[in-house]
């Protein structure tokens, strides 16, 4: 079992960046592909960034140029570097990790454990 742990999130004016990090707490962290997804009030939870265990990236159209997904394996921790943020970043964030040989990185179904969210407000 893998747990998960989001932190970084906040308030902050449109146009700001922030950093969210997602510690995990097994050692078999490097494995798994891992993935950002965010839900906004109302809405369906939606993906944001991937990153297998190679560290290829991948990013929802709505936020390529303007987040960055890593990782560090040695720390069990991924990150999210968000830039250039927009009143429609507005979401519960969460990470979440999944077996590398399921398929869909962009699909939250195929992610076997989450983390318990972090919000982050941009205003306008």
């Amino acid at each position: 079992q893998v747990q998960l742990v989001e932190s970084g999130g906040g308030l902050v004016q449109a146009g700001a960046s922030l950093k969210l990090s997602c510690a995990a707490s097994d050692r078999t962290f490097s494995i798994y592909t891992m993935g950002w997804f965010r839900q906004a009030p109302g809405k369906e939870r939606e993906f944001v960034a991937g990153i297998s265990s190679g560290g290829t990236r991948y990013y929802a159209d709505s936020v390529k140029g303007r987040f960055t997904i890593s990782r560090d394996n040695n720390k069990n921790t991924m990150y999210l570097q968000m830039t250039s943020l927009e009143p429609e970043d507005t979401a519960v964030y969460f990470c979440a990790a999944k077996n590398p040989l399921t398929q869909g990185y962009d699909r939250d179904g195929s992610y076997n454990y989450w983390g318990q969210g972090t919000q982050v407000t941009v205003s306008s």
